[in-house]
């Protein structure tokens, strides 16, 4: 009976924020659909009166990115919206590689130039940004994301809609040159926008996107402990003030894939920790007697998915405890541990620049993402989250 209890607890645990809370979330957009709030859920999808644009502030923090800033400008400035309604911003955090320069040469671009003299992180990089942004709305990005040119005007939209303090754009993940270690990050990338977008259609998401978002300036005038993510914490902030976030599946920007998976790792591992550090800062939205809805899908969207190893073990467990008594049940250990052998293999051959089969990357990829979580666990129970490190170095892509 153990055995049979574990499996079953391990499964349900593993299948709820994969399977299940989708499904969720299909059946309450589904009771809503005639609801008088429904419009207002689809953030502004419907056709209305275009209004005066807002003015907005993009900024980007960097640390030493010369080997692209000029790139990165070049994209900010062909965004499709106004040159007279757009201020651009580059963070520089104690750049030393002449990246300083290199912004200085598109001044007569509208770009701006902010440096930070003494080096203290990307976190530390946006809050020295907060007083010299002009913006009624401020867009965020990271130095190696490209915008498509049109994606401006359907992440400002929404903001049409006094309840939406956040928008997310929708990432585009994508390999460098047909080179492709870590095609799992792509799939990961793609159900993570579909579940976005039920989230949104069910009344908001729970985070944004790092890579392409937008914030109130009001909101994002608030101080970030630079430990903590910031596209996170957006989303908190705003519920903490009586807004909700959406996403913009017509606001694409492309992200690079990180060429290997031990940098995927290393990536991950960051990012889940500060994830973490940050859910626990704002922990009060998860009360359910005060956040009912919202308490719900961020309990199922973070703290269910990072349990997701645990739930991997606890089903293992399940299964060894009954493979003595059903062949089922050692047959499906024996797929297990193939799978495992797979996992292993393509985690080890991974290569910056390189493709694996997909019979590797896959597997990989999985086993990657969870050992990542359990090491993101570890770090953010013993010291929290980092607060300085060298930015993950991605190939940049020009669609």
């Amino acid at each position: 009976m153990t055995g049979i209890f574990l499996l079953i607890g391990g499964l349900t645990l593993a299948l709820y924020p994969l399977v299940l809370y989708p499904l969720l979330l299909v059946c309450r957009v589904a009771i809503q659909a005639g609801d008088r709030g429904q419009s207002a859920a689809r953030a502004g999808e419907e056709d209305q009166e275009e209004p005066s644009l807002p003015r907005i502030s993009i900024t980007v923090p960097v640390f030493n990115e010369v080997h692209q800033i000029d790139e990165l400008l070049g994209s900010l400035v062909a965004l499709e919206y106004p040159e007279d309604r757009r201020q651009i911003l580059i963070v520089s955090d104690g750049s030393t590689d002449g990246t300083d320069e290199v912004v200085r040469a598109w001044e007569d671009r509208g770009v701006e130039l902010l440096r930070v003299t003494d080096r203290g992180g990307k976190g530390a990089a946006e809050n020295a940004a907060r007083p010299h942004l002009t913006g009624e709305i401020v867009v965020n990005t990271d130095a190696s994301i490209r915008i498509r040119p049109d994606a401006l005007p359907p992440l400002i939209r929404p903001f049409r809609d006094p309840s939406v303090g956040v928008v997310s754009g929708r990432d585009v993940s994508v390999a460098h040159h047909g080179a492709d270690a870590n095609t799992g990050e792509g799939g990961y990338v793609g159900f993570e926008m579909k579940v976005r977008d039920l989230e949104t259609r069910a009344g908001g998401i729970v985070g944004a996107s790092g890579c392409f978002y937008a914030t109130r300036a009001g909101l994002h005038r608030e101080a970030v402990p630079p430990e903590l993510s910031r596209d996170f914490a957006s989303v908190l902030v705003a519920r903490d003030h009586g807004y909700r976030a959406v996403s913009a599946p017509d606001a694409v920007c492309y992200v690079p894939r990180t060429g290997s998976l031990r940098r995927e790792y290393r990536r991950k591992v960051r990012t889940v920790a500060r994830g973490m550090s940050t859910i626990w800062a704002w922990r009060r939205l998860l009360n359910p007697m005060r956040h009912p809805g919202f308490a719900w899908k961020l309990f199922s969207h973070k703290i269910c998915r990072w349990a997701f190893p645990f739930a991997l073990a606890l089903t293992l467990v399940g299964l060894a405890l009954l493979a003595p008594g059903h062949m089922w049940a050692l047959g499906v250990l024996g797929v297990a541990g193939l799978l495992g052998v797979l996992a292993v293999a393509g985690w080890m051959l991974s290569r910056e620049g390189t493709s694996l089969p997909f019979v590797l990357s896959i597997p990989a990829f999985v086993l990657m993402s969870n050992v990542a979580v359990v090491h993101a666990l570890g770090r953010a129970v013993a010291g929290g989250s980092e607060r300085l490190w060298e930015p993950t170095r991605r190939t940049s892509v020009t669609e």
